[in-house]
């Protein structure tokens, strides 16, 4: 192995992600509508809405509370649903007709506001179903699913999250999620679906933070909690959108 390169399995990935990335690069007409949907919501005093469920939660918890990122963010967390809660009670359960109806009541989800869903298979109950509600209320839906892997394998609910939402962000990942054959193994290793999600998430601030700055506005952004000022300044931020988001309260 060279000393200038990582194990031929590591560079694999590299390279899978990489291609995912110019996948992304591609999709920048859609990123742009999306990300001036949501400038438009928060102009007008709503919030965006974020929901993942399995290792998909980690894109609700990432764009949620955090340093660099808009502070009017609900996070749909339902710790059910969440990998903590265990496999044999969040797979049934993600796949159970019924869920997201359960979830969108939980939550004030209004019109005209825009609802974040990543799921890289985009085939279980609880996303769709959330992602029809939403659309049926009047939310701008996103989803964020690998059309490969979501095309490559039958629906659980009736359509998939590609057919309901009103926009898709295609992460490009294989069917199966992960990228990395080894000799011997009869499946690939590591998937690609929870580091891309949280780059879109990234990707969707930074244009969205533009897009303010580029109307002479300040975006309502956190300060890292960890730096003089920091407190203070969140509270103030938090103090107009807590009565909206629920894990704020």
């Amino acid at each position: 192995m060279s000393l200038s390169s990582l194990s031929p399995g590591q560079e694999v990935y590299l390279k899978e992600f990489g291609r995912c990335i110019e996948l992304l690069r591609s999709q920048k007409n859609t990123f742009e509508i999306i990300c001036k949907k949501i400038f438009e919501s928060l102009c007008a005093d709503g919030v965006v809405h974020v929901f993942g469920s399995g290792h998909s939660h980690s894109f609700a918890e990432e764009m949620f509370h955090r340093a660099g990122g808009l502070v009017p963010v609900n996070a749909l967390l339902e710790e059910y649903l969440m990998p903590h809660a265990g496999p044999s009670q969040v797979g049934p359960l993600e796949r159970l007709s019924g869920i997201g109806a359960i979830i969108f009541s939980k939550y004030d989800l209004r019109k005209g506001e825009v609802l974040l869903l990543a799921s890289n298979s985009g085939i279980n109950a609880a996303t769709v179903e959330l992602a029809e509600k939403a659309k049926q209320t009047g939310l701008i839906t996103v989803g964020i699913t690998s059309l490969t892997h979501s095309k490559g394998v039958p629906a659980r609910s009736g359509k998939k999250l590609y057919e309901v939402v009103d926009h898709c962000i295609d992460t490009g990942t294989p069917v199966g999620d992960a990228c990395v054959p080894l000799k011997g193994l009869p499946v690939n290793v590591a998937p690609l679906s929870g580091a891309l999600t949280l780059l879109i998430g990234e990707l969707i601030t930074v244009r969205v933070a533009e897009i303010f700055s580029e109307n002479n506005l300040q975006a309502p952004i956190y300060q890292s909690a960890n730096t003089p000022g920091g407190d203070e300044r969140n509270k103030v931020l938090e103090a107009k959108y807590r009565a909206r988001i629920r894990h704020l309260r």
